[in-house]
């Protein structure tokens, strides 16, 4: 996808959401691509096969049909009440979080109450339906998931008529939110293919307001670009910090905005930053493995930044995917003597992939053979791909709340930098994907002690820095405590931190009111213990972190210079690769 500068610009008149754009923010996740190939037969056959259990089982099918009957009795008679002027609860309570029936008029109207409680009702229906058949875990998973995505496209809020904050909307308007609504529409229908927009990206320019804290390109190869940032303290730690981001989305998730930039943060706290920006996949790079990630990435990386400081060690700061590859290297040197990292910092990252929470349902050995197959047709997966599969993955925030916000109330989307970053998509070599879920995802090797990188055996219990261990709260692609298990897994004291947020949204985490961060001395075996024990700080852990890379980092100094004979500057940050 082109850089985020050469968006059209939308129609003016924008009624930005920003608690909505928030919320939708925080289920952002990298590894979405991994579901890209939503293939019908493998859905359609969890399907077929959710309903032949059901056929097998027709007592349990008679008793969630009576269910279903007495409660839509119970809602009628509710409604009846309603109706005469009383207040009569419905048989099923909706859930508070869901935005889509916060108007007032689905309480206070009776038609409008019933037509809620029936779709309620008939929603449970079917789950139960699914849950009744006995199928296998992966099975039921993908039953369910295709339930729940048709479910959500037939909500009644997805029609005018059914959406009393619409019909609002268009009374208050004269009607001039369903014309705007309905241009919308069209205009996604030929330029967005047919779904709604999730951002106005047209205000957003990368090195001005996103990428924008001041950097240099100091090295270049066929597959990253090093950035070198420059200092803002008179002095800074003797010891250099690399930043490794995932390179299944773009770097500057790191460096968002002015104020919201993690890499602003730490430059400011005193840290000579580098960060690498990975070049975006086309076919030519489709037999790219993830040894070259690791030999050609991580290595190249911290060979430039070594040369250019003069420092023995290097603080490794890795998201996501980017912490995988960070703790990779590092059992890579391990296994080689090598004691070049100071200290590791992983945010928001599977190493254990036993529990890999939503994705694990639908990595199963069909679906990634479909992928690899897709893949090999283009060399690559395509980033469009992956966002159409992600948008699927978390519906009701990322397709649905559009479709009634953009094209029944005719408003526009929010300009909100996270969504913005995210319609910023990437392509993945086909090499190396296939290699990361099959290696990762459906055998865990980097766990269990059998993954292969560069030729040497991984061994995680080999690692022995100091490292600083970030799970959000909400992340529903790394559950927290699923990667609580890094604190096993390493050989080194481990830090680990739980704190608000979504995979993404925890990520870009500058000090504000609503931060918090849990932490404890100890590392129990049960993450639940852990939590139990551990003390809640009203602050982001940015600043506990900081504190904390402060003990590890060196002594304070004069800032090293920027670039070298060897490694000269070559253009000004965010550079090249960020572009395409």
């Amino acid at each position: 996808m082109a850089d985020v500068r050469s968006r059209e610009p939308v129609l003016e008149g924008t009624e930005a959401s920003a608690e909505a754009a928030r919320a939708a923010a925080s289920a952002l996740a990298p590894e979405a691509g991994a579901l890209v190939d939503l293939d019908p037969a493998l859905f359609g056959r969890a399907l077929a096969r959710a309903a032949a259990g059901a056929a097998r089982r027709p007592a349990a099918v008679a008793e969630a049909g009576f269910h279903c009957a007495a409660a839509l009795t119970r809602a009628m008679l509710s409604t009846a009440s309603r109706a005469r002027g009383h207040t009569a609860p419905g048989p099923v309570a909706p859930d508070g979080a869901d935005r889509r029936f916060a108007d007032p008029a689905w309480e206070e109207n009776p038609g409008f109450f019933w037509l809620r409680q029936s779709y309620l009702i008939l929603r449970r229906f079917a789950e139960d339906l699914v849950a009744t058949g006995e199928l296998d875990e992966a099975t039921r998973a993908k039953a369910a998931f295709a339930v729940s995505l048709l479910a959500d496209a037939l909500a009644p809020t997805n029609l005018l008529l059914g959406n009393p904050a619409a019909l609002k909307r268009a009374f208050d308007t004269g009607g001039w939110s369903v014309l705007l609504g309905a241009r919308n529409c069209l205009d996604d229908l030929r330029h967005n293919g047919g779904r709604p927009q999730q951002v106005d990206a047209s205000s957003f320019r990368l090195g001005e307001n996103m990428a924008a804290t001041p950097s240099k390109v100091i090295f270049r190869n066929e597959l990253i670009e090093l950035l070198q940032y420059l200092p803002q303290t008179d002095e800074v730690h003797a010891v250099p910090l690399l930043a490794s981001p995932p390179w299944i989305n773009k770097y500057y998730i790191m460096d968002l905005a002015p104020g919201r930039s993690l890499i602003e943060w730490a430059v400011q706290h005193g840290r000579t930053v580098f960060a690498i920006s990975y070049r975006n996949p086309d076919a030519s790079m489709s037999g790219i493995t993830m040894d070259d990630y690791a030999t050609d990435g991580m290595r190249a990386a911290l060979d430039a930044v070594s040369e250019i400081t003069g420092s023995e060690t290097v603080d490794i700061l890795g998201v996501c995917l980017g912490g995988a590859l960070a703790a990779m290297t590092a059992a890579q040197l391990a296994a080689s003597g090598e004691d070049r990292i100071g200290t590791l910092t992983l945010i928001n990252t599977l190493l254990d992939y036993t529990e890999p929470g939503l994705l694990g349902c639908f990595l199963d050995e069909g679906t990634i053979v479909k992928l690899e197959r897709r893949m090999a047709r283009k060399g690559y997966l395509d980033g469009a791909d992956m966002a159409g599969t992600f948008n699927a993955l978390r519906a009701n925030d990322l397709i649905f709340s559009y479709v009634a916000s953009n094209w029944l109330m005719g408003k526009q989307p929010p300009a909100f930098d996270l969504l913005a970053w995210n319609a910023d998509t990437t392509r993945l070599p086909a090499a190396m994907h296939s290699w990361y879920l099959r290696s990762c995802y459906m055998e865990n090797r980097l766990a269990n002690g059998t993954m292969v990188l560069g030729g040497q055996r991984l061994d995680l219990g080999a690692v022995k820095p100091d490292t600083y261990v970030v799970a959000a709260e909400r992340d529903h692609i790394v559950p927290w405590h699923s990667s609580y298990r890094t604190a096993e897994l390493l050989g080194g004291d481990v830090r680990y931190v739980l704190a608000s947020g979504g995979h993404i949204a925890g990520i870009v985490s500058p000090p504000e009111p609503k931060a918090w961060v849990m932490s404890s001395d100890e590392n129990p075996a049960a993450a639940e213990e852990w939590r139990e024990a551990a003390t809640r700080t009203d602050e982001s852990w940015w600043e506990d972190w900081s504190r904390w890379m402060a003990d590890r980092a060196g002594p304070l100094g004069q800032p090293p210079r920027v670039g070298s004979r060897h490694h000269s500057v070559l253009a000004e940050g965010p550079g090249e690769y960020v572009l395409g």
